[in-house]
């Protein structure tokens, strides 16, 4: 399934920073500072702390408790160089990253720090975000990697073709890479990812024949059970040659007349007039500057009266521009080019366009427990050794780090997962 070489894969992540400042040599040299200069910095995140409280074990040998003033997680930090702390103040959560990685802070369990930090982004204001040149480097380096045309390709392929093996490895047996819909506690993972997608389809109202354009269809899950389930002709886009190869395959196994098809191509090379389009947390890929041509082929590809069905991750609102006026450790490592939704922004834009915006339902808690369940999944398929050749140890620590940074920023409820209905004027 894979045709990657089988040496040192997933490297371009593990080093995506390369080249831009994550306040290293700085860091070093600030960590001399007597340990009151540190400690008045942990006074200022301890006056953010409104919910939820930390215990940080520091370098010193003190031990200090960090909010405690209202319900929320418990995190517990041990702080093994200040270093790690000038890194947070210098670059934010790139920073924090970098000294995690560098064995300067470490946790039993860092998801309920990650929650914490969401959880109280606002009261926090910038004490973990980037500051300075280094906010600036950060900035430019994500301006570098924007999604144009050949951005796109580049982005799409730094991360969804690590290869099929590796993602078959952990996702279940769907090769779902989105959050699952848990509309019953008991749901296995592969259910409840087929009911996050039948509650896609079943916003399209779709009948036998019904043409139906996916703009990035993953491994082909949604557009199989279209055409499964609603006998729908598909036309499903992708820019990744993996993906593409596995739905190519579900496509032609489930219709070999060859009425629905998979294609390599651009959202913005699309062309053609259709009953309804499905697009599952595609749209973050898209990056801010390109939501409104997004947009703008919605509202031209749809026929009159016809329904779009979009699921997307959004932050709130509140700290979208602190969020969109840098680039964190999402966008450096994991997602070149993508940022998450301001959704009064983007719904805005959408209205402008002619598409209602329609029964908007968030479940970020079901993206919290899907990610769980993709950790969980994927420390045993290291652990039983079944993850491919080629990633070592530094890949190992940084996709675990991501996914456990991605379920805390869902507890937090900083960020969220919703369904929405797009429908154009008849």
């Amino acid at each position: 399934m894979n045709t990657q070489p089988r040496s040192k894969r997933g490297q371009h992540l593990v080093r995506a920073d390369a080249g831009f400042a994550r306040g290293g040599a700085v860091a070093r040299l600030l960590a001399r500072a007597p340990a009151a200069w540190f400690h008045r910095q942990l006074d200022r995140i301890d006056s953010g702390l409104a919910h939820g409280a930390l215990e940080g074990h520091l370098p010193d040998g003190s031990v200090r408790i960090l909010g405690g003033r209202g319900p929320g997680p418990m995190a517990v930090v041990h702080v093994t160089s200040w270093a790690a702390l000038v890194r947070l103040a210098l670059s934010g959560s790139v920073g924090w990253y970098a000294a995690w990685e560098k064995g300067e802070w470490t946790s039993p369990d860092p998801v309920p720090l990650f929650d914490l930090f969401m959880r109280n982004a606002a009261t926090l204001g910038g004490a973990a975000r980037a500051k300075g040149p280094w906010r600036a480097l950060l900035t430019l380096g994500h301006r570098l990697r924007r999604n144009n045309r050949s951005g796109s390709r580049r982005n799409i392929h730094a991360h969804y073709d690590l290869g099929n093996d590796f993602y078959a490895a952990w996702l279940d047996e769907t090769l779902t890479y989105s959050s699952a819909l848990f509309i019953e506690p008991d749901l296995t993972l592969a259910e409840a990812q087929l009911a996050k997608i039948d509650a896609v389809l079943d916003r399209l109202r779709l009948r036998s024949g019904s043409r139906l354009l996916e703009i990035g269809c993953g491994w082909g899950s949604l557009a199989a059970r279209a055409g499964d389930r609603h006998d729908a002709i598909v036309h499903a886009l992708t820019l990744s040659e993996e993906q593409a190869r596995v739905a190519g395959a579900r496509l032609t196994a489930l219709d070999p007349g060859g009425r629905s098809r998979v294609s390599l191509t651009d959202y913005r090379d699309a062309s053609g007039q259709f009953d309804a389009i499905a697009s599952v947390e595609m749209v973050e890929a898209v990056g801010r500057d390109y939501w409104p041509g997004y947009l703008d082929q919605i509202a031209a590809l749809l026929r009159p009266g016809g329904r779009a069905a979009l699921q997307f991750i959004a932050i709130r609102d509140g700290l979208f521009g602190a969020y969109a006026a840098s680039r964190d450790f999402i966008q450096t490592f994991v997602f070149p080019g993508g940022c998450l939704l301001s959704e009064s922004e983007f719904r805005a834009l959408a209205e402008a366009r002619g598409l209602r915006w329609h029964d908007a339902e968030h479940f970020g808690g079901d993206y919290a427990e899907t990610l769980k369940i993709w950790r969980e999944r994927f420390d045993a398929a290291v652990a039983e050794g079944r993850l491919p050749p080629g990633f070592d140890d530094d890949f190992v620590r940084l996709w675990r780090y991501y996914l456990q940074y991605c379920e805390g920023g869902f507890r937090g409820g900083g960020i969220t997962v919703a369904q929405v209905t797009l429908v154009k004027a008849a």
